[in-house]
């Protein structure tokens, strides 16, 4: 509903007051001299008629007295049809909201006096670590080695990691020549391309680790998605089992114009970022560069040190590597044993203020 106004002006000093007011149906009686009626209370003397401004002048004073109550009142006797549905509406939300407000009042009561302060203290808690852990891969606290914390086969299962053999022979078989060239056209993410210079001698060894970059760089790639509009969002050479579980896997659904699409959410970034983080760490013995993933998958810092600490990893500050700013603090994140204890977010960081 709209807002009214009235506004006084002093001809003298050529300023205007402007009071709130509301807007009444004032209706003219003829006996005896010209008057104005107003709700039950209010009367304009005769001796005013004469002047429109002096009666606006002498309407806003006196609805400055008016009460909530007596507006009320104004607007049955007065008001117009809009404004009586507005009125019925409002003390209606008024008693619906006295009423709700009462009942979670006493519903509250009832569990603080059930369950006490420091339960639900401690069930709040507890749901913030469910929250978090649904996007984490499953963790394994009472591993007695850090490969046994997140195991390798919660990542790839043996039919997707056999699966991988075939795109990862490129990966297996580059030579110096080939990682320079695909460093020059961007190919593939900046840990790939540095982890590629350090393939191991050993063929077995030299497999596993290329199935495994290939895996990450498919994982990054497909973070930096938003709709997925194709059968095939990685390509053809990606295989098709590795396709289902990033759709399975990495995908919300959303309903829009009138047909179900994958979308990869912000929190399906997170739980991608997750995954990316583990299986680094299986990659480089249980301690990887966040920096570098963090860059690749184009996050803030805060971002990924909250997936860091949400994965128990111990965060302490490393010198960068080559192909990245030289004076860029990077953050080192190294799963050891024993796991720090999980704390429950305290509270949300405060937003920055936007100018």
């Amino acid at each position: 509903l709209p807002r009214y106004f009235v506004g006084v002006l002093d001809k003298d000093s050529g300023q205007m007051e402007v009071y709130n007011a509301e807007m009444f149906n004032m209706q003219p009686l003829l006996s005896g001299g010209t008057c104005w009626v107003l709700p039950p209370g209010l009367y304009v003397p005769p001796a005013l008629s004469c002047s429109m401004g002096l009666v606006l002048s002498w309407v806003t004073r006196v609805l400055q007295c008016v009460s909530p109550a007596q507006v009320d009142l104004c607007i049955e006797a007065f008001g117009t049809s809009k404004q009586k549905r507005a009125l019925s509406s409002r003390r209606m939300n008024a008693v619906g909201s006295d009423i709700v407000s009462t009942a979670v009042t006493k519903a509250a009561a009832n569990i603080i006096d059930a369950k006490g302060v420091t339960a639900l203290m401690q069930d709040v808690a507890q749901d913030d670590v469910q929250t978090v852990s649904a996007f984490l891969p499953p963790c394994h606290e009472d591993a007695d080695r850090p490969e046994h914390v997140y195991k390798f086969e919660d990542i790839l299962s043996p039919a997707e990691y056999e699966a991988l053999r075939v795109p990862a022979a490129a990966l297996a078989g580059a030579t110096a020549e080939d990682i320079a060239k695909r460093a020059e056209e961007r190919s593939h993410c900046s840990f790939v391309l540095e982890e590629l210079k350090f393939l191991p001698a050993d063929e077995k060894s030299r497999d596993h680790k290329a199935r495994c970059l290939w895996f990450l760089d498919t994982l990054i790639k497909f973070s930096h998605l938003k709709v997925i509009k194709k059968k095939h969002p990685m390509g053809p050479e990606c295989p098709h089992i590795i396709s289902r579980k990033l759709m399975k896997n990495f995908t919300s659904l959303t309903y829009n114009n009138g047909s179900v699409q994958n979308l990869v959410s912000a929190s399906m970034r997170a739980k991608i970022t997750a995954y990316v983080i583990v299986l680094a760490l299986h990659i480089n013995n249980f301690q990887t560069d966040l920096t570098v993933l963090q860059n690749d998958m184009k996050l803030q810092e805060s971002r990924i040190l909250d997936i860091a600490k949400a994965l128990r990893l111990k965060v302490s500050k490393a010198k960068g590597v080559p192909g990245l700013e030289s004076d860029q603090n990077h953050k080192l994140g190294t799963l050891s044993l024993p796991l720090p204890v999980q704390k429950a977010p305290v509270g949300q960081r405060k937003r920055k203020k936007m100018n």
